[in-house]
């Protein structure tokens, strides 16, 4: 990452890496969500004052993003299941359909522009905003999580989806799991193990498509910046056992709103970036 930046603005974007980071982590275990949310709109800003070029920066940030989510997913994931309290009979079924609509966005990846993946982005974030806003957790489709193809189909898609997004998933598989009757405690919890199921491919994914692409930042490799990483991986780490141990002691709807409002406004900015 090379630029002509003057030091008030590289410690601004130092001071947001690890803001950034440390959100990533803490919602990652309180929400059972990958923290792609929090990250995306922060690489993005990063990217623009770094001059990234228009055609590789949405997938530099998705990339990135998955760089950081990783490790903060699998800190996530063990800490749930020390608790007991994932469903590893839930997360073993559905496995294979995740890994495989990973497989399937990370062949997207590769295909579409960077003008494409924003868009995708835009929509969902948009819509998972809107359910989280007017959404309330006593809404119900089943009293138990079906196993059948429609399921497995909706697994398939979160990853394909998620991995479009660099987002870990549990925003999708959260509410899946909470209409289909389960606890919210339950549905977080294994929600986190997905996780790591989308973001190692994921992360792999974005290396393996922009290799060799011209007009990368400096330190990068493929879609993902080494820089941007190494400041942020250790502070969501060290954040995500925190949101663990409020998830299984408070109320989060006042958080899911503070959150679903971000959300949108990003979304917005995105959709304001991509029309000029």
């Amino acid at each position: 990452m090379t630029a002509d930046l003057a030091s008030g603005e590289m410690i601004t974007l130092f001071v947001a890496l690890l803001a950034g980071g440390a959100l990533t982590g803490f919602l990652a275990g309180l929400l059972g969500i990958g923290g792609g949310g929090i990250l995306v709109p922060v690489l993005f800003e990063l990217f623009v004052v770094l001059g990234t070029p228009e055609e590789v920066r949405m997938p530099m940030v998705l990339g990135t993003s998955f760089a950081v989510i990783v490790p903060t997913a699998v800190r996530s994931f063990l800490s749930h299941r020390k608790r007991n309290a994932v469903d590893e009979d839930v997360l073993k079924r559905l496995a294979p359909y995740v890994v495989g609509g990973v497989a399937a966005g990370i062949g997207l990846v590769a295909l579409v522009s960077g003008e494409v993946l924003t868009w995708i982005w835009i929509v969902f974030s948009m819509a998972v905003g809107a359910k989280m806003l007017l959404g309330r957790d006593d809404w119900r489709v089943a009293d138990a999580l079906p196993d059948n193809w429609i399921v497995r189909l909706i697994a398939f898609a979160i990853g394909m989806i998620s991995t479009l997004m660099s987002i870990g998933g549990g925003m999708f598989f959260v509410t899946l799991f909470v209409l289909c009757g389960w606890s919210m405690q339950r549905a977080v919890a294994t929600s986190s193990g997905f996780g790591p199921l989308i973001a190692i491919p994921g992360l792999l994914g974005y290396i393996w498509a922009g290799w060799g692409t011209p007009g990368l930042p400096a330190y990068s490799l493929g879609y993902v910046s080494v820089i941007a990483a190494i400041v942020i991986i250790p502070v969501s780490v060290a954040f995500a056992p925190l949101g663990v141990r409020l998830a299984h002691g408070i109320s989060r709807r006042k958080l899911e709103l503070a959150f679903a409002i971000f959300l949108i406004a990003v979304s917005i900015r995105l959709l304001v970036s991509a029309v000029q």
